[in-house]
């Protein structure tokens, strides 16, 4: 796929401004399309969402799955040179905020952001977000459970069982949101993020690559991304990557 049509949803299509969305009823991976969509020349803000994806992929090389039609499965382009400079891990925050904002939005449901970037509620996983990047672009794909969860997960749906929501009506409402991030500095949206982000205070055990594993306390997130975890013994650690679990406090 080398080109975004906009707003090929026919009667579903009353995106917000600025918004080229294209929805197809099957790919391999919404994120595979649009990286090739952006080598191509597809614009800021480019979108593509699929009914089903059959290579769908979530963070550390893990296998995204949904039942078709069930869940938003939708991919978000950014060109780097469209806004201020900001640094490649805050998009992947917009979009996960965005979709928090979207769920309480349309169903009274707010999820709790975990490091770096999943969506819980009750503790349980309720999207997830993965980002891949080219020179000129991010692409930013994120997954979230309206209709339908695996074992062991939650949705929209089982949390709010009067809900009628569609996952175009969480894409939609997600987008304003991530226009409004988008008018924040580096600093402020840094700072927003670190607020909301449930991990902070939190005891966690960090599952790292390797089979390593710290336990501590969540002290605070750099700018840079990475978490700061403060073992009891007071030695702390600079997370780039790895599983985090939020511990019950003894």
């Amino acid at each position: 796929m080398s080109h975004i049509n906009a707003n090929s949803l026919g009667a579903d299509a009353d995106w917000p401004n600025g918004w080229q969305v294209r929805r197809v009823a099957e790919t391999g991976s919404t994120n595979a399309d649009l990286l090739l969509a952006g080598e191509g020349g597809a614009p800021h803000h480019s979108v593509l969402m699929a009914d089903f994806q059959s290579s769908g992929k979530g963070r550390l090389d893990r296998t995204w799955v949904a039942e078709p039609g069930t869940n938003l499965l939708v991919s978000l382009l950014f060109r780097l040179d469209a806004g201020a400079q900001r640094p490649l891990h805050q998009f992947t925050q917009m979009v996960g905020m965005a979709a928090a904002r979207a769920c309480t939005q349309v169903a009274g449901v707010t999820p709790n952001m975990k490091w770096p970037n999943d969506l819980l509620v009750n503790n349980k996983k309720f999207s997830g977000i993965l980002a891949q990047g080219a020179p000129q672009f991010v692409v930013v794909g994120i997954g979230v459970n309206v209709g339908w969860a695996p074992e062991g997960a939650t949705s929209l749906v089982h949390e709010a069982p009067a809900c009628a929501a569609k996952p175009t009506d969480v894409l939609r409402a997600m987008l304003p949101h991530i226009a409004s991030f988008e008018s924040l500095t580096p600093q402020q949206l840094h700072q927003l993020y670190q607020d909301e982000l449930s991990t902070i205070g939190q005891r966690v055990r960090v599952e790292q690559h390797g089979g390593a594993v710290l336990e501590g306390i969540a002290v605070a997130v750099h700018t840079d991304g990475r978490l700061l975890v403060r073992e009891d013994n007071g030695a702390e650690h600079h997370v780039d990557t790895g599983d985090v679990v939020h511990l019950r406090s003894a």
